[in-house]
């Protein structure tokens, strides 16, 4: 997520999947800034990074909250099809994807138009006048894979931590047309088609769109989220 070459100002070039465990000065110099007392914040952390923080929505990023299976497919269409993701992180068994102010509003009004729209989970768009609780700044222990074939415990698919977490300034974020793009091939994966986007106005509106992803054809492997959910 750090440090990208971007063919264009808004997107981030193919590059490998950056799975920052933790925020770094510059991530979290950007995750106070959404707060109107972002000194507060920081004294916040200072007595104690482990704990999450409720933060305000609308003006730095919006979240999208989404399910967790249905949300780590989203992750998945947004780097196999492009253009990446911003910071994601995990909550209570939930995803939480930062978008780009102004998403949480758009995004729901696109999905409308869509036929694909009915088979996209309920999603949570939190933007001006919402808050939402991130995970603390640091793990409160390391994350250790899992066995293969082992199910997850309770508490990992209520820990909250972060998949990708904020390690710049200014991290690139989604907009709505990008996750438009990676909602409806998410949904068209998960209905078992082929996940060909409608060629209604909606989605070409959203492929031509500057937050839109890259051609198919010449997109990357797709990722594997570490540590997994």
């Amino acid at each position: 997520m750090s440090d990208w070459p971007s063919e264009h100002p808004r997107r981030p070039a193919p590059a490998a999947f950056h799975t920052a465990a933790y925020v770094t000065l510059a991530g979290a110099d950007w995750l106070a800034s959404a707060d109107p007392c972002p000194e507060a914040v920081h004294a916040r952390w200072a007595s104690c990074p482990e704990a999450p923080s409720t933060l305000p929505c609308g003006t730095v990023f919006d979240v999208i909250n989404t399910p967790a299976l249905f949300g780590r497919d989203l992750v998945d269409r947004l780097w196999t099809a492009g253009p990446g993701s911003g910071p994601v992180a995990t909550h209570r068994g939930r995803i939480l994807l930062f978008a780009e102010p102004g998403t949480a509003r758009r995004l729901p009004a696109l999905l409308g138009w869509e036929e694909w729209s009915g088979s996209v989970p309920p999603l949570l768009c939190h933007g001006p006048g919402d808050a939402v609780t991130v995970p603390p700044l640091f793990p409160q222990r390391p994350p250790q894979p899992d066995p293969p074939h082992t199910p997850h415990s309770a508490q990992d698919l209520t820990a909250s931590r972060w998949l990708v977490a904020p390690d710049v300034r200014h991290p690139w974020l989604p907009g709505p047309g990008a996750l438009l793009w990676a909602c409806i091939r998410a949904a068209r994966r998960a209905t078992g088609v082929a996940t060909a986007v409608p060629d209604g106005p909606v989605a070409t509106a959203a492929r031509d769109s500057p937050d839109a992803p890259a051609d198919p054809a010449t997109t990357r492997t797709a990722p594997t989220l570490i540590p997994p959910l």
